[in-house]
């Protein structure tokens, strides 16, 4: 049978094609980069840097303002694999997650921030409640949220470059690989550190196996060895099994260095023109491996019986494929969550909104929402084909799962014409797609540094030499701490996603739409709604991460970073829920606000695609 020849066969080794492909794609984004610094320069520096001149067209917007990550090509496709078809359900939401965000805060957002000024988020809400506190502690979490989804882009990106090396032969995309490994001759080599033939001895019951923690290795040793012993050789075994993955930290390095000097170069327009160059590279690559993945496994219908034969009916059907046959991936109460989550975190996504305050126009606004929709469908719905596939072709990655795509683009791609510089050309979808998430926030990063904290409360005097040269310093940096942060990679790659994308929606979501809509709105209430939606994610995560185990549900993605599901729905639902109704408490409670003010923002509001009109109004 096709899949049994497959999976027992040796894994596809990665030739030189493949790094010749992603070097030539970071020329091509470094060149853009340097491009976007030439328009950069037609304007003052913080509105050219961190706004792009306001000028993003259609295409731009509807092409940069997508959320597609790490996660798009590592963690979705890790739980398509394992789950099946259901996963369907769980990301059709995302289809129309433009028309939500885009069509019910875009143009609002655009007005007022071409009234106010604004240039940053944290800046709009600023400027339209009067409160610079208000503003500063918008920036503070959109620095926290950012940065749980910062650190971990940059071990994806880093892990694409590994996998692009010539002659691996090593997928190890997978969020639970070991750190410490004790190897065989690892093992042997303990005695060169002194340390006894009869404590080496107790040791072999141990080799290979692997480790996440020195914790669970301290552990296992105690099992093995006496107490005596383990106090005094213990830290020499532990730091023989640890591992040092230098392919990952030589990716690491490439990667940081790509995606921070091209966004130094041109700031926001480099992060939006080398977006929309990665956009376009996504779905070539994305539509040619589910060609090849197609043709195959002998089409969709083959593709799916295959990979039942290979799990179970559920694989087709919800809540969809457990291997261990305890776990409900997607039950009623968590689908029906989940067609808000992605809607929300759209709708509450701090780099999107930033986007939609550079739109040209409202009329920008509207076909973007179009084009955004289509190329969602175009990414998503592909991608779980190709994971169907690839269950059927691979049927025993197991706690590898997310090892799927860059497996299916060497194996699909074996034998072609050029087909390890094709595979490369594949690979450089989620390579593109970390970038993008990576350069869009290093700008939102840094104007909230630079713009929200430095110039607004410690020198708002600052030359625009000064604020240029503190933003490449704070961009520097922001990569720096990355690398620092991913010698000892993050785990649960998708699962940080999520937590991320979340939590800013909670906590942004409630917020913007009364910044945008509701006069009556006064600053404790927003600060409220703030505090309420973000103190509701993070003592989800909390309760999830100290209840034990047996009394939590088990549904979702089978994960240690995860939340309580309280009464079976996402925290994001509780997150809102209590974000809208402390929002709305709160206001009317206190002081309403200055009605000359709030006039300025909302009544006899001007078309910003027209040239401005006399104020006189004839009868």
């Amino acid at each position: 049978m096709l899949a049994a020849a497959i999976s027992e066969a040796t894994t596809p080794q990665v030739g030189l094609g493949t790094i010749s492909a992603l070097i030539l794609f970071i020329i091509g984004t470094m060149w853009i980069g340097a491009l976007a610094n030439k328009a950069m320069r037609k304007t003052s520096f913080m509105k050219g840097f961190f706004l792009g001149n306001r000028g993003l067209g259609a295409w731009a917007l509807a092409l940069t303002a997508t959320v597609q990550s790490g996660g798009t090509f590592m963690g979705f496709p890790s739980i398509v694999y394992s789950h099946g078809w259901v996963v369907a359900l769980w990301i059709s939401s995302y289809m129309v997650v433009p028309i939500t965000g885009f069509g019910v805060l875009g143009k609002r957002m655009a007005h007022l921030s071409r009234r106010t000024g604004a240039i940053t988020i944290p800046d709009l809400f600023r400027a339209r409640f009067a409160s610079p506190t208000l503003g500063l502690i918008a920036s503070l979490l959109i620095l926290f949220y950012m940065s749980f989804m910062m650190v971990a882009q940059f071990k994806a990106g880093a892990v694409v470059m590994k996998l692009a090396w010539p002659g691996s032969g090593n997928l190890a995309l997978s969020d639970d690989s070991p750190d410490f490994l004790l190897t065989g001759p690892r093992i042997a080599g303990l005695g060169k550190e002194q340390v006894p033939a009869a404590v080496i001895e107790k040791l072999q019951p141990l080799e290979s196996a692997g480790f996440a923690t020195d914790r669970s290795l301290r552990d296992a040793l105690a099992l093995h060895l006496s107490d005596s012993e383990l106090q005094t050789y213990g830290r020499t075994i532990i730091e023989a099994a640890r591992q040092t993955d230098w392919l990952f930290l030589m990716g690491l390095a490439v990667f940081t260095i790509t995606v921070v000097a091209y966004t130094l170069l041109g700031g926001f327009l480099a992060a939006v023109w080398t977006d929309l160059f990665q956009s376009v590279m996504m779905l070539i690559g994305v539509i040619a491996l589910v060609y090849l993945s197609l043709n195959q496994v002998g089409g969709l219908e083959q593709a799916t019986r295959m990979a039942i034969e290979n799990t179970s009916s559920d694989y087709a059907f919800g809540p969809g494929y457990d291997r261990l046959g305890q776990r409900e991936f997607l039950p009623i109460g968590l689908a029906f969550s989940f067609f808000f989550v992605w809607v929300f975190s759209g709708m509450g996504s701090p780099a999107g909104m930033v986007r939609i305050m550079a739109s040209k126009s409202t009329a920008t606004i509207r076909r973007s929402i179009y084009l955004l929709a289509t190329y969602n469908l175009f990414i998503y719905l592909p991608l779980i084909v190709i994971c169907i596939c690839g269950r059927a072709l691979i049927p025993a990655l197991g706690d590898k799962s997310d090892e799927i795509i860059p497996q299916m683009a060497l194996l699909t791609t074996q034998g072609l014409p050029g087909g390890s510089f094709i595979a490369g050309l594949i690979l450089a979808a989620p390579f593109g797609a970390v970038m993008a998430t990576v350069s869009s926030y290093l700008v939102v990063i840094a104007s909230g540094l630079v713009r929200d904290v430095y110039q607004r409360f410690i020198n708002p005097e600052a030359s625009q030499h000064d604020l240029r040269r503190l933003s490449h310093v704070v961009m520097v940096l922001v990569g720096a701490v990355a690398v620092l942060a991913n010698l000892r990679p993050v785990a649960y790659l998708q699962a940080i996603v999520v937590f991320s994308g979340t939590g800013a929606a909670a906590t942004f979501c409630v917020p913007a739409i009364m910044l945008a809509f509701w006069r009556r709105a006064t600053v404790p209430g927003v600060i409220a709604s703030m505090a309420a939606g973000a103190g509701t994610m993070l003592l989800s995560y909390v309760a999830g991460f100290l209840l034990p185990p047996d009394i939590q549900p088990l549904i979702g993605p089978n994960t240690s970073f995860r939340p309580y599901f309280l009464l079976g729905l996402d925290p994001l639902m509780w997150g809102l829920a209590m974000s809208l109704l402390a929002g709305i408490v709160v206001s009317l409670l206190t002081t309403p606000p200055d009605a000359a003010v709030i006039s300025k923002l909302f009544d006899a509001e001007p078309d910003i695609d027209s040239a401005p009109r006399s104020e006189t109004v004839h009868v």
